[in-house]
């Protein structure tokens, strides 16, 4: 058996012997191989054998022609082995096998490996790559292993990333990392063989890159059109096993869905929206990237695939007659009949950052709130089943749809056509479809479509403002009259910015519900009116809380002594509006930079589910509710064991407190109540009571005021009587023309002016005998 091996290493030599001497190499042959050193001929053993011969060659490089290894290939390709020795008629050729060969290139040997053979990955990594060539490892590195091992076949290398090193960032928007724009080059002539490394490659930038990636929309389209072509090269390909490529999809896409990215599929949705009278009859990016997804699902092998990366989780089964499973315990699909064999479950935790929720209408009304899943099956399904868990419990009206590749002049959008809603109940929905794509469930920000609520917050916001107004008119009337006594005078002075708070929040509440919009979070318009919404709502109740506190002042102090008028009022005006404005605009400096100060639908208000920007009121306005409770305690029981004073300034001071108590006594339950209730709408939004009872208390704010604050007190009936008897009777009596006109100018001149005394003589009498005019 040996004498053949021998024999087939002998002419071999001989061959190429002779061959490098024709070259003028003959000196620089070295052979070495297994098993003929110590082989014992029996030539009665000959018979049919296969050998391998292994060759090294050390010549001289200067000596080489750039060409000798052409020369030699050809040569031992085209090698002859019979001789006419009897013996040699018995060797054949098989097959010759070139794999590697070395040369320098400047200081640096070169080694570099024929086709279908590859160094393996540790080589790679330990004598670096010296090509740029796509294959699963590398074709050729810098210098000649010591090991002694040469290039292998490319079929038992295991796939390895190619060494890489990241590239400078750049801060060119508009810019495709040089990376990108190489493997995008590639992919338009895809091989069965290149595709490993090429979407090893993809996976390994994007996931290096990841924050440079995610900030540009041009390397995002870039990454997409890649996508879109290794879809279609799979198309014309064998069917894809290699799960590692797929993964390598999966994870590449993932970036590419994460909510870093958000911005820039904002940007790239807003360039491809649709605008009417213009067709563009091209698809968007998000579009495009979900497209792809689909096709290269089509392009898989039967074989089971369960992949799961951190945003996307793919899974591929083969089934029989009915398939139920619940996938990542946020979706379960079920087909109870159906012909096909097998199904193929991709489910992304964020693609809603990348697909517009528009609908087929081209609302943008309304969102995504449940996963997004694209379903494939082998073969017709005419019945199958999705149950949702519902992400964002306020959104109500829940739409089953999927995604519509034509809608829009082929952009896309989501279509609910052969998608029914079967059941919305403990936070997940149910849908039934008679097809399979990409499916999903859209919701409407919570905002209860009921007449009942519509009517009472419409008639109760009316007659609220008319109220405020007539209360406004009210104290510019008798405002003479009640700035003769201090308490009653800063009383008033509460009353009348309780009621403008409670007026310009109103005004700009209406302002602010006609320009909500649900399709822009960030509207400079909203910002404004949320803002101006909440620092005059805190306004009202910080000047509750002056009334509280001049209460409790007015009770627990010497009745005629203590601050001045003038220290109470910069007291007043600094709380009332001060401390309001510090809290709005701590709010805004520090929500509004991360998109968080206002809601995500549009809505012209504090925020909730993002930064909890509400609390910034609710907290506030609760508390003063509190202390002005406590306080109105502590005043009731010092009142009932005061005892009775006989004094007229002291009397009168006291019924002046009495006035201040109740109005507290009603108006600070009654809003304590109405934001209450608010509270109770965040706990339970679908509760239909809560909002029913909110919308009545909210919206008579102003009434309450009115008729607690006003029209109950004595004092300013007996006055308005007085300013209605003057203003009707004849030229006899001693009347002023403009009291009535003049009375707004008064009351804004006068409003931090006035004695501080309370006793005045009659302009009447003669005698100068003083007579004690009461005002509350």
């Amino acid at each position: 058996m040996a004498l053949p091996k021998a024999v087939g290493y002998f002419v071999v030599l001989l061959g190429l012997n002779y061959f490098l001497g024709k070259t003028g190499h003959s000196q620089s042959l070295n052979v070495f191989s297994e098993d003929v050193m110590d082989t014992k001929v029996e030539v009665e053993e000959i018979r049919m054998v296969d050998f391998d011969v292994v060759l090294e060659l050390n010549m001289a490089v200067q000596s080489v022609q750039t060409n000798f290894f052409d020369q030699l290939r050809t040569f031992l390709k085209n090698i002859s082995l019979n001789h006419p020795v009897s013996t040699l008629s018995t060797v054949r050729e098989v097959d010759i096998n070139f794999t590697t060969g070395c040369s320098h290139s400047a200081s640096v040997q070169l080694c570099q490996c024929e086709e279908q053979f590859a160094w393996s990955c540790d080589k790679c990594n330990v004598y670096d790559s010296c090509s740029d060539v796509t294959t699963p490892s590398c074709d050729c590195i810098n210098g000649l292993p010591t090991d002694g091992e040469f290039c292998e076949p490319i079929a038992s290398i295991t796939p390895c990333p190619v060494k890489t090193t990241p590239p400078p960032t750049t801060a060119c928007a508009t810019c495709v990392p040089p990376q990108f724009a190489g493997l995008l080059a590639d992919s338009q002539n895809l091989t069965e063989e290149s595709l490993p490394g090429v979407l090893s490659q993809l996976n390994g930038f994007t996931n290096d890159l990841a924050q440079e990636v995610v900030e540009s929309t041009a390397t995002i389209s870039a990454i997409v059109e890649i996508l879109t072509n290794v879809a279609n090269a799979l198309a014309n390909f064998r069917p894809l096993t290699n799960q590692t490529s797929v993964e390598n999809i999966l994870s590449t896409v993932g970036i590419l869905t994460t909510e870093a990215a958000r911005a820039s599929w904002v940007t790239l949705n807003a360039e491809t929206r649709n605008v009417a009278g213009i067709r563009t009859n091209s698809p968007s990016v998000s579009s495009s990237l979900l497209a792809s997804l689909e096709n290269i699902t089509r392009s898989l092998s039967n074989n089971p695939f369960n992949i799961a990366t951190p945003f996307i989780l793919f899974n591929q089964t083969n089934f029989t007659d009915t398939f139920t499973d619940d996938f990542n315990s946020s979706v379960v699909i079920d087909i109870p009949q159906t012909d096909a064999r097998s199904i193929s479950v991709m489910t992304f935790a964020s693609m809603d950052n990348v697909l517009l929720a528009r609908d087929k209408d081209n609302s943008s009304s309304t969102v995504i709130n449940g996963r997004v899943v694209l379903v494939r099956t082998r073969g017709a399904v005419t019945n199958v089943s999705f149950t949702f868990d519902v992400r964002n419990t306020t959104l109500v009206d829940p739409q089953c749809v999927f995604w519509n590749f034509d809608l829009f002049d082929g952009r896309g959008g989501w279509d609910d056509q052969g998608c029914v809603l079967v059941d919305n109940v403990n936070q997940t929905v149910t849908c039934n479809c008679n097809h399979t794509t990409s499916f999903s469930i859209l919701m409407s920000p919570y905002s209860p479509d009921d007449p009942v609520l519509d009517i009472i917050t419409y008639i109760g916001v009316g007659i609220s403002m008319a109220s405020l107004v007539i209360c406004l008119i009210i104290e510019a009337v008798i405002w003479r009259s009640i700035r003769r006594n201090t308490t009653s005078y800063l009383r008033h002075v509460s009353i009348v910015n309780i009621a403008m708070s409670l007026l310009i929040a109103n005004i700009w509440f209406i302002i602010g519900a006609s320009i909500s919009d649900f399709s822009e979070k960030k509207n400079p318009a909203c910002t404004a009116a949320t803002f101006f919404i909440h620092f005059f709502y805190l306004a009202l109740f910080f000047w509750m809380l002056c009334s509280g506190l001049l209460l409790f002042y007015r009770t627990v102090s010497v009745f005629d002594g203590g601050m001045s008028r003038k220290s109470m009022l910069a007291i007043g005006f600094s709380l009332g509006y001060g401390a309001p404005l510090i809290i709005a605009a701590i709010t805004i400096a520090v929500t509004l930079p991360n998109g968080q100060y206002t809601r995500a639908q549009g809505i012209c208000w504090l925020a909730w589910e993002d930064s909890k920007a509400l609390l910034a009121f609710v907290i506030p306005a609760l508390s003063i509710v509190a202390i002005n409770l406590l306080i109105l305690i502590l005043v009731i029981y010092k009142l009932l064991r005061r005892r009775a004073v006989t004094d007229s300034a002291q009397a009168s001071e006291r019924h002046v407190l009495v006035v201040i108590a109740r109005s507290l006594a009603v108006l600070t339950p009654f809003f304590g109540l109405t934001w209450a209730l608010a509270v109770g709408i965040l706990i339970s939004p679908r509760d239909r009571g809560i909002h029913i009872a909110f919308a009545f208390f909210n919206s008579l704010q102003g009434f309450f005021i009115l008729v607690f604050g006003t029209l109950l007190d004595k004092t300013v009936r007996s006055e308005l009587g007085k300013t209605s008897q003057t203003s009707s009777s004849s030229g006899t009596r001693s009347t002023s023309a403009g009291n009535s006109s003049s009375a707004f100018i008064d009351f804004f001149r006068n409003l931090g002016k006035g004695r501080a005394g309370y006793n005045t003589s009659s302009p009447g009498t003669a005698s100068g005998a003083s007579h004690s005019h009461t005002n509350s």
